[in-house]
């Protein structure tokens, strides 16, 4: 198989923790997703993959398969050892709730190519751009981490073994401890990231910085 991918991009952070935790081996191929002519946005990665986003996966039987979320989910029914999904219904419930609202009510507010187009509306800041991440990520987080509560998670986001939940959620904790987010004020939140940063698989598969 085949993985395009950006080292900075937590999308792609997410499927590197779900190949590291599976063990399974893919050919990696750099995109780059920042600068004026990104790789992402030229014709020759457009046919690889039309939405011109990393991480796109292109499987032994030259398919494609885009979006982390899909991604991860076709691994884990490819190999179903560890599972990266809980048995009980209402984990697995959960454990989806809390990777949908990362990927869908956070990451989609905040990736580069939404910073680049508020670069070019009339007065927006590169100043205002950053309070913008800061305020969906924040508003996201203190969400995630009440629903958290409100099913009495741990250790993980939905019981005793790390998740599809947690896969999102730790590339996204990694980029919000880079913004100056302080993580102690959700207890529960902050608990599980500390947990998934000891484990080697989240620890060295998480998202790159930006220089």
């Amino acid at each position: 198989m085949k993985l395009y991918l950006n080292d900075i991009s937590s999308a792609a952070s997410r499927v590197r923790i779900a190949l590291a935790i599976k063990q399974i081996e893919v050919d990696v191929l750099p995109v780059s997703i920042l600068g004026d002519d990104p790789e992402n946005r030229r014709e020759d990665y457009l046919r690889i993959n039309p939405q011109g986003l990393v991480p796109a996966l292109v499987t032994d039987q030259g398919r494609l398969i885009t979006q982390s979320i899909a991604i991860i989910e076709y691994l884990d029914e490819l190999h179903p050892e560890p599972p990266l999904l809980p048995k009980g219904l209402e984990q697995r419930a959960l454990s989806r709730s809390v990777a949908i609202a990362i990927a869908a009510e956070i990451h989609a507010l905040v990736p580069p190519r939404v910073a680049r187009r508020l670069s070019t509306l009339p007065g927006v800041t590169a100043a205002e751009i950053a309070d913008w991440n800061r305020h969906w990520v924040m508003e996201g987080l203190q969400a995630i981490d009440r629903l958290l509560q409100s099913h009495q998670a741990g250790p993980f986001v939905a019981g005793q073994q790390a998740s599809l939940g947690d896969i999102l959620l730790f590339p996204q904790t990694v980029n919000a401890e880079r913004m100056g987010i302080d993580l102690s004020q959700w207890p529960t939140l902050a608990g599980i990231h500390a947990r998934l940063a000891d484990m080697p698989a989240f620890a060295e598969n998480a998202p790159a910085p930006r220089t």
